[in-house]
């Protein structure tokens, strides 16, 4: 009876942390749309063809960052770099080069994008946004620990 006890509140408590972890990320998605619009200026019009587009765009950032870069880490972690082959390190480098390389086409073509939408100061003024909006939250990460 205790082990179906245990099982059950190991179970809640994975629960609970993996939805808190979730609505952080959503809490954090909201704020930085509610910046990157305010901090841009959209007009309603803009908003409504741009946030799909940047959405699709961050998603695919935040698939390369934390799926890809993290697996890519976990070998790392697995196996340190002292232990590896020229084989398995050229292997390792290859991966970095081809997730960095999906990085900046997917910003590339975020640009080509948003110049049909919005003029190419609001695209710049993006970039600056993107990076105050993170530095903003760093600061606040920053306070509270």
């Amino acid at each position: 009876m205790k082990a179906k006890q245990l099982i059950t509140v190991l179970f809640l408590l994975f629960s609970i942390t993996f939805y808190s972890q979730d609505s952080k990320n959503e809490k954090i998605k909201t704020l930085k749309i509610a910046y990157i619009t305010k901090d841009l200026n959209l007009t309603s019009a803009e908003a409504e063809k741009f946030w799909p587009i940047y959405n699709a765009f961050d998603e695919k950032q935040y698939n390369l960052r934390m799926v890809k870069m993290r697996k890519f880490r976990q070998e790392l972690h697995d196996k340190p770099v002292k232990t590896l082959s020229d084989a398995e390190a050229t292997a390792l480098l290859n991966q970095i080069d081809t997730i960095e390389d999906e990085s900046y086409q997917n910003r590339k073509k975020l640009m080509v994008e948003l110049k049909k939408i919005i003029s190419p100061t609001k695209i710049l003024q993006l970039k600056q946004s993107e990076d105050n909006f993170n530095k903003s939250l760093l600061k606040q990460y920053r306070k509270r620990n």
